[in-house]
């Protein structure tokens, strides 16, 4: 049995017609039409969200922060917007990527399988894990990743990351002098062809880790910006 994606629009044709091209791809689907639909629908077994960022009543940013508060499960949104800061907004609350509307059909599919490969990779679940591996640890500073289970402990406190902060932080605590490029880091995590809009997905998932970790995210000295060239774990 396919893997179970909820998907959360208000646009019943467009709800209808995104399970139709999934289930067609070999996934199982479940539907809300709003965000108060979705908060209760959104069981264990759910593996993937798509998520409306428009829509009546509870606001796509507003159910995304609601399933943040309990879950880590992968959430796409969905806009009509094509600026550059409310795809930041919904990034900032807690989602892991956005398809900008409308969309194709090979689009949609790609950047599904793309974050449901990420998630597996998070949990360290694929078939080819060595034993070594999942031991993997590594510490840099007061920063602890161990890879499985998947953990970090940053000044001693146990701090939960979604699975491309996690994904990053293990990119930086591997190759600490290593400086990253934007280009480097899209392709490496999100496994997809890097273009320049893409480059502020990136940086907004390096401010919301650098949230987490850093004393003061304000004046980061952990992930350093290397300017013109990308970044770097000091």
């Amino acid at each position: 049995m396919g893997q179970t994606i909820l998907i959360v629009e208000d646009d019943k044709d467009l709800r209808e017609n995104i399970c139709s091209i999934l289930q067609n791809e070999g996934f199982q689907t479940t539907e809300a039409q709003n965000g108060t639909q979705a908060l209760d629908k959104l069981l264990p077994s759910v593996s993937l969200v798509i998520l409306d960022i428009m829509m009546p009543g509870i606001s796509g940013i507003e159910t995304c922060q609601q399933i943040r508060s309990f879950s880590y499960v992968p959430i796409l949104f969905l806009t009509a917007r094509s600026s550059e800061s409310n795809k930041a907004q919904g990034l900032y609350a807690g989602g892991d990527d956005y398809l900008t509307k409308p969309f194709s059909y090979i689009e949609l599919v790609a950047r599904v399988r793309a974050l449901l490969r990420r998630n597996e990779c998070y949990h360290y679940q694929k078939s080819d894990s060595t034993p070594t591996e999942t031991r993997e640890q590594l510490q840099r500073h007061d920063i602890i990743l161990t890879v499985n289970p998947p953990q970090v402990t940053v000044r001693g406190i146990l701090t939960e990351l979604t699975d491309t902060e996690f994904q990053l932080l293990y990119l930086f605590l591997k190759y600490p002098t290593k400086i990253f490029s934007i280009q480097n880091l899209y392709e490496s995590i999100w496994q997809e062809p890097f273009f320049t809009s893409c480059a502020n997905t990136v940086m907004v998932h390096i401010r919301r880790l650098r949230l987490k970790i850093e004393k003061n995210p304000q004046k980061p000295t952990l992930i350093q910006t290397v300017w013109g060239k990308g970044y770097r774990f000091g």
